[in-house]
């Protein structure tokens, strides 16, 4: 893999090699991936009927390593418009997931998914400025 010809393509590749890792984490100890969360593990012969919780958690998990390849690819590609696009809707995130906390859906250790989502929209977002702003950006 080419390195991140941009400010903006730093922040990508950071946060896609964390989402691979995260995810990778989720779906290989997805009780881990519940208590960093702040989420109550029950052990198996305490689960009730249908309870699908470390399913759902190693589902998310996947969809985490993919989103960080899709981040890699964005990178490879310097596809700015995808910087772009992930940064908006990171915020749109950031706001839910606050909102989960806020409301009592999701405990308070949740917040840092939140941050997590906030950060990272921040992070591209200044990298997007102040590429355009002095131009160090290579167009493939």
């Amino acid at each position: 893999m080419r390195l991140p010809r941009s400010i903006a393509g730093w922040t990508m590749a950071v946060f896609g090699i964390l989402a691979i890792i995260m995810g990778a984490t989720g779906l290989i100890s997805p009780d881990s991936m519940l208590t960093s969360l702040g989420f109550e593990v029950v052990p198996d012969a305490e689960r009730a009927a249908g309870d699908y919780t470390r399913t759902f958690i190693m589902a998310s998990s996947m969809a985490s390593f993919n989103m960080g390849i899709y981040y890699l690819v964005s990178v490879w590609t310097e596809w700015r418009s995808f910087y772009l696009f992930t940064a908006i809707f990171r915020v749109v995130t950031f706001t839910v997931f606050t909102l989960l906390v806020v409301t009592g859906e999701a405990p308070g250790r949740f917040f840092g998914v939140a941050l997590w989502e906030g950060t990272g929209a921040l992070a591209t977002g200044i990298g997007l400025w102040l590429d355009q702003r002095h131009r160090v950006f290579s167009k493939p």
